[in-house]
């Protein structure tokens, strides 16, 4: 899994799948779509305006780890 933030438009990506597969997107809101993959599984999830959403500091974003290992 990745997720990536981008402060120029403020957006963030969250990965599940490293592998590029064709996908059906769909909004839950404005702000915030779904990418499911052939087989419907999630591939990844697009946050627009994530520092409102995710309570984010655009100059230093940062996320905590749970029962995860950083690599």
């Amino acid at each position: 899994m990745k997720i990536r933030y981008d402060p120029k438009v403020d957006a963030a990506y969250i990965s599940f799948k490293d592998s590029h597969v064709q996908v059906t997107t769909v909004r839950i809101t404005e702000d915030i779509a779904i990418d499911f993959g052939p087989h419907e599984e999630i591939v990844g999830i697009e946050i627009l305006d994530a520092s409102e959403h995710l309570n984010l500091d655009p100059k230093e974003p940062s996320v905590e780890l749970e029962n995860l290992i950083a690599v």
